[in-house]
């Protein structure tokens, strides 16, 4: 039976179905990361908050590509953990942590500033 991605599941052997479980919740959990970070950005814009109009621009279009970055992330890291899981190699690092996080916290630097500012 051929599923998708061939490139994930054409390779290997089959892992315990318990790490594959894991690795997709794991998927799902940056899901939800990524869907929370667009709507901190649309939410900044739509519900007009007190904070100076450039820095809550700048600080919401951060939250929104954070989100995107994140989604992506969500994508390949589940794959390349699905492949290193079925050939028996190492399991990837957390590629993207460091830049979620930074940009989290530039963004509310960016809040708390534009609203002292207003």
């Amino acid at each position: 039976m051929a599923r998708f991605p061939r490139r994930v599941f054409g390779l290997g052997v089959e892992p315990d179905p318990r790490f594959s479980l894991a690795n997709e919740r794991t998927f799902l959990a940056w899901i939800r990361t990524a869907l929370a970070l667009v709507l901190a950005g649309v939410a900044l814009e739509a519900l007009d908050a007190p904070v100076q109009a450039e820095m809550r621009l700048a600080s919401a279009l951060i939250f929104v590509a954070l989100g995107l970055v994140a989604i992506v992330h969500a994508w390949l890291s589940w794959a390349a953990t699905e492949r290193s899981m079925r050939v028996a190699g190492p399991l990837p690092g957390l590629a993207v942590g460091a830049i979620i996080t930074a940009g989290a916290a530039i963004a509310t630097v960016g809040i708390i500033v534009g609203s002292l500012v207003v």
